[in-house]
């Protein structure tokens, strides 16, 4: 069964972006508010074609610019992610140059960056011109892929963006949290991380394979409460809070735990942090 299956998966998978893929392309060159929109259903298809089924919990922003920052576990979560939300992703800049996925992200508006921390900041002003234009932005605040155990320590340097007001507004940054808690209908152990979770040199096209054979599989995605950068005395602070939120939301999805109600305590805000000698960039 499982030839047939990941041959059934891979052929749905080919026609589904001969069919949508051009029609993006075409929606891109004419400069149509819908190629902001079909992405999204291009990646609910892509999730029903993998078995992939997203249970969402809270409530994204949808008012404004906004910068979604999430951990990362897998291509999956390219998906999984696009499927619920109306935004572009923040990607290593070797991902411009893949083929066929290289395209898929073009065609989805990503924008592509140096993960050096340097380099980061250079970058910020494209970001912000798209933030301007009241797109959203999806941002995989750990630089790299983890096991999905685990929620790896954020970069400070990727919310340099938080930093910049948008119009006359501090830039709202809602932290989400990506767990995958059942693979086959069975919850997720360590064993099973070889099936989801992307990390190391392994190359894409293997992984996905290895993926499409192992059974249907469950993610949550959480959305938490959106913070803004004043309230914080650095944006190291913030990379801390978000990355602290995101774990908490990973533990309490694989555990089975219902989400837990308010935002984590707050540390000082920025302001009272700067009059206390605080203000240190982070």
């Amino acid at each position: 069964m499982f030839p047939l299956r990941r041959l059934l998966a891979a052929l749905g998978a080919a026609l589904w972006i001969a069919l949508l893929l051009p029609v993006q392309i075409v929606l891109l060159k004419a400069g149509s508010p819908l190629a902001r929109s079909l992405p999204r259903l291009f990646h609910r298809g892509a999730c029903f074609l993998l078995r992939i089924r997203v249970e969402t919990r809270g409530t994204p922003l949808t008012d404004g610019p906004v910068l979604f920052a999430s951990n990362h576990v897998s291509w999956m979560d390219i998906p999984v992610l696009g499927s619920v939300l109306k935004a572009s992703f923040i990607a290593k800049h070797e991902v411009s140059g893949w083929p066929l996925f290289g395209l898929l992200a073009k065609c989805q508006r990503t924008v592509f960056i140096e993960r050096r921390a340097r380099k980061t900041i250079d970058h910020r002003d494209e970001m912000v011109v798209r933030l301007e234009q009241r797109d959203c932005l999806i941002l995989f605040a750990e630089g790299t892929s983890g096991d999905g155990l685990r929620v790896l320590p954020y970069k400070s340097a990727f919310f340099s963006l938080a930093e910049r007001r948008i119009g006359e507004r501090p830039l709202a940054v809602q932290p989400v949290s990506i767990a995958f808690t059942r693979l086959n209908n069975m919850p997720v152990g360590r064993r099973a991380t070889q099936y989801y979770a992307w990390v190391g040199d392994e190359d894409l096209l293997p992984h996905l394979w290895r993926y499409m054979g192992a059974g249907p599989g469950t993610v949550v995605v959480e959305f938490h409460p959106p913070v803004t950068i004043e309230q914080f005395a650095s944006r190291k602070e913030l990379a801390n809070y978000c990355r602290n939120v995101t774990r908490q939301g990973v533990d309490d999805a694989k555990t089975g735990r219902p989400p837990r109600r308010g935002p984590l305590p707050l540390p000082r805000p920025r302001d009272e942090a700067l009059a206390a000698g605080g203000g240190a960039a982070g």
